[in-house]
């Protein structure tokens, strides 16, 4: 007779956990899974995936007016929010129920309820007790508003994706890439966007070249781009809303979004009775194997605030499924993971930043290219696109891509492949360029790049 009820039973069935689940049960796991919300998490759901449909929809207007330079003649374009927004739903009802399915074919048991830990091997599941030799915390992480004066009035990210009307003026808050795709959705569907951010750039932590960069482009698409820049009070007046400001100005909108972080799922699931130590900001505390402070209880994804990515919560699921149930133990590693920012234009970037390459290797070859795309060669739009590579001088080892413009997330994607293989400077110029592209760039940047500095002293 079997000890516990399940081999594993998580609790959060986004994408980390549902990944974790499914290979477990893979490798012979009698595998249990509990969700209080809806399967898919915070991705599928109120994530990346609404994110991208309305970031699909935010570009049309742009296209619409770039069609003219082509010989196109486009009618009176009209959008309508409701529709979008009726259409994105369908889409996450089809995705909810392709994750249950999955997790039914799988062999998985779903429990559509809420989870608490009584003790390590001990939960109470919808008001009934279920034990687990292993469990596995998935529960992600949530928006959180700053505590300032009328911050209630103001919505988040998950409320922005079913508001009943687009806003005709919005002052998005924040200026990490949740704002600023936010913004860029907002302001390509036609409304007045002010974006404000307490500090000096936009994304911080970003290679620096695409902070300025994507400021600039978001400035020309329309975006009143404020940085060093706070909101103190908000207040309804006359059935708007008016922002108190750090400069002393007051702004008055229709909505106010807060894109000012995100704070990890720990509470009110018995982490402190089970025993499991919190590390900074509440998340879970876990060594590099995801094992957290209690033997048999790990925990992956953005509830231990590693790296808040859906692939990388999906690696860390299987890569923890693979060493406890497949017997092919393995880490996550987090070098060299790209990422993309679905802004306008879009972000896409993979290894060290050039800040980070000089705090760890001293100097760096930098190779850049700035340049209008071929596309608006014709429309006469001055959107630019920034390209830029991050080299070892001693090795010739690129340690960082970083590209601002059409497609950038697309053309990343490829160039990660050859920074996780390790290829050089040397191995990139061998490369034939596909001809015309922007992706060429990468392999015919010939000229380093001189800091002005440098260069005034030549």
């Amino acid at each position: 007779m079997a000890r516990y009820d399940y081999d594993l039973f998580v609790i959060g069935a986004g994408s980390g956990g549902v990944a974790a689940s499914r290979r477990a049960a893979a490798h012979g796991a009698k595998a249990g899974i509990a969700e209080d919300s809806r399967v898919g998490g915070t991705c599928v759901i109120r994530g990346c995936v609404p994110k991208k449909l309305l970031t699909y929809a935010a570009h049309y207007a742009a296209d619409f007016e770039d069609a003219a330079a082509y010989g196109w003649s486009v009618g009176r374009a009209e959008f309508d929010w409701p529709t979008l927004i009726a259409n994105k739903d369908k889409e996450i009802d089809r995705l909810n129920g392709i994750y249950i399915r999955m997790l039914k074919t799988a062999g998985v048991a779903l429990h559509e309820a809420r989870a608490t830990m009584i003790d390590a091997h001990t939960l109470e599941v919808g008001g009934k007790r279920v034990t687990a030799e292993t469990i596995l915390i998935a529960t992600g992480a949530r928006p959180v508003k700053p505590p300032l004066p009328g911050a209630d009035l103001a919505i988040t990210s998950n409320e922005a994706f079913q508001l009943p009307a687009l806003p005709k003026r919005v002052v998005m808050v924040g200026g990490g890439y949740i704002a600023v795709e936010f913004a860029g959705i907002f302001a390509g569907l036609g409304a007045k966007v002010t974006q404000l951010y307490r500090g000096e750039q936009i994304l911080r932590g970003f290679d620096r070249d695409i902070r300025d960069t994507l400021a600039e482009e978001m400035r020309k698409s329309g975006v009143d781009l404020h940085v060093k820049t706070d909101v103190t009070r908000i207040e309804k007046k006359d059935g708007a809303l008016s922002l108190a400001l750090t400069t002393g100005e007051s702004v008055e909108v229709d909505c106010v979004m807060m894109a000012t972080g995100r704070k990890p799922n720990t509470a009110q699931i018995g982490l402190e009775a089970a025993g499991v130590a919190l590390g900074a900001e509440g998340a879970v505390a876990v060594d590099d194997w995801s094992r957290t402070s209690v033997a048999n209880v790990y925990a992956i994804g953005d509830v231990t605030n590693r790296m808040a990515l859906t692939p990388v919560a999906i690696n860390e699921g299987r890569a923890f499924a693979d060493t406890l149930y497949g017997k092919t133990p393995r880490k996550m590693s987090y070098e060299t993971v790209p990422t993309a920012v679905f802004s306008n234009p879009p972000v896409g970037t993979v290894g060290l930043t050039e800040e980070a390459a000089r705090r760890r290797y001293g100097a760096v070859d930098v190779y850049k290219a700035n340049f209008r795309p071929m596309k608006h060669t014709l429309t006469g739009r001055q959107e630019k696109t920034m390209m830029k590579l991050v080299v070892d001088p001693k090795t010739d080892k690129v340690l960082g891509a970083h590209m601002v413009g059409a497609d950038a997330p697309e053309i990343i994607q490829g160039v990660a492949i050859g920074l996780v293989c390790g290829a050089t400077k040397a191995q990139f110029d061998a490369t034939v360029a596909i001809h015309p592209s922007a992706a060429e760039e990468f392999v015919t940047m010939r000229e380093k790049w001189t800091p002005p500095a440098a260069k005034a002293a030549e």
